[in-house]
């Protein structure tokens, strides 16, 4: 099935903040006490956010007065209108609590569905890039092959399988949970995702094709833009300690963690043209290359997604993944600096680049401090499966791919050693 990604951007009513506020922190002191919010009743959310923006000082001293905004962001399996619809219906009450505090939301006496779903249609912003770590796999797809992984590995450590071929307890394993009414799913059959070769190759061809085009481009952005450029030069040290203090009050409660993050966008039709340029790049290697689990050889990402919003003048960066903060970030500044200083070198204060794709995030004192200062407090952070990695998902799916198929002796042994 697809999986669909929305954000929402709701300005806030002015004396309102605080009592929205007061609110999401209810349901993030609920959802910390094991008391989930009624949406997951759906069954089909995977990661769901709430983030008040732009109340308070902007870390990048930007002088413009900004009205504060609720966004929204949730991943979620289906199309995007019937997600609207039971979303209103089923999870009305949670829906009229909260936006009862934004400009625009429906009086109470003129609720419904339609009404709420119109509402919140109105404020959604077009994402331009996502990326899914599970490509195709529903919450109860992920849910169901975890309970079979874990029934597999309680039945493996039920008994002695001394001296019994590979091959011989494959069999045994799937006539046992063939006969379990819990585990009729497996009739239906599933696949891993594949790399799309031909698109990565028409990919591959279109950037030979530009290959002078983007020279030319990379100098023109570094002779005329990227020497004028204002870098950011703080180290962690030099940060506000009370909102690093208030930033990390929200991580680490679980395996999984989340990153919201808004920038501004520097001046000029050059900077637009070029981020849109990466986030097209982005795009078609998520499509064609990044379906099995890593983002640029990242193994840590469940969700990610990129927003442009108040006429491409600002950027918001969402991220659902796995292990800390710290180590999240090292990752992708190992392995996809270049992408990360290609986007973000075109909003304002980053780290000093040059030719778009080197210094800048392969700055890590610099960046790791740029990343905490532009990083948001996300009031209300939902996640489906908390105690599963991305590597979780995507092995419980070659587990159940593999225990249906007919196996050699070495491909069975292959497949016990992923349980």
């Amino acid at each position: 099935m697809r999986q669909s990604s929305v954000t929402i951007i709701v300005p806030v009513i002015q004396n309102k903040v605080d009592d929205l506020l007061k609110y999401l922190n209810k349901i993030k002191a609920d959802l910390d006490e094991g008391r989930p919010p009624e949406f997951e009743k759906l069954d089909i959310i995977h990661f769901a956010r709430w983030a008040v923006i732009d109340n308070g000082k902007s870390y990048i001293n930007d002088p413009t007065p900004r009205v504060p905004k609720l966004v929204f962001v949730v991943d979620f399996d289906g199309e995007v209108d019937a997600f609207f619809k039971g979303f209103c219906k089923d999870s009305s009450d949670i829906l009229d609590n909260v936006y009862t505090f934004c400009e625009g939301f429906p009086v109470e006496e003129q609720r419904d569905t339609e009404s709420r779903i119109s509402f919140l249609k109105k404020h959604m912003v077009k994402d331009v890039a996502v990326y899914i770590g599970a490509p195709g796999r529903t919450v109860q797809q992920i849910k169901d092959e975890s309970e079979l992984r874990n029934h597999i590995r309680k039945y493996l450590d039920s008994r002695s399988w001394q001296d019994v071929s590979a091959h011989t307890i494959h069999k045994k394993i799937k006539e046992d949970v063939l006969n379990r009414k819990e585990f009729l799913f497996l009739k239906q059959k599933v696949h891993m995702p594949r790399i799309n070769w031909l698109g990565l190759i028409f990919l591959g061809l279109i950037l030979i094709a530009l290959l002078p085009l983007i020279i030319i481009w990379l100098l023109i952005v570094h002779f005329f833009y990227e020497r004028k450029d204002v870098n950011f030069t703080k180290k962690r040290s030099g940060l506000d300690s009370h909102y690093l203090t208030e930033l990390e009050r929200y991580e680490d409660f679980k395996n999984q963690n989340q990153f919201t993050q808004l920038v501004d966008m520097k001046e000029g039709k050059v900077r637009l043209i070029t981020i849109k340029a990466m986030f097209a790049l982005s795009k078609g290697l998520i499509r064609f290359v990044f379906v099995q689990g890593k983002l640029m050889g990242i193994p840590t990402i469940h969700f990610a997604k990129w927003v442009m919003f108040e006429d491409n003048s600002r950027v918001l960066f969402f991220s659902n993944f796995d292990g800390s903060w710290q180590q999240y970030l090292g990752d992708f500044i190992d392995n996809s600096g270049w992408g990360l200083t290609g986007i973000f070198s075109n909003t304002k204060v980053f780290p000093k680049t040059n030719f778009l794709l080197t210094g800048g995030a392969y700055d890590e004192e610099h960046f790791l401090a740029w990343s905490r200062n532009s990083q948001l407090v996300t009031n209300v952070w939902y996640t489906a499966y908390p105690k599963l990695s991305i590597k979780n998902v995507n092995n419980n799916t070659k587990i159940r791919v593999l225990l249906m198929k007919s196996l050699s002796e070495r491909q069975a042994a292959k497949f016990l050693k992923l349980i």
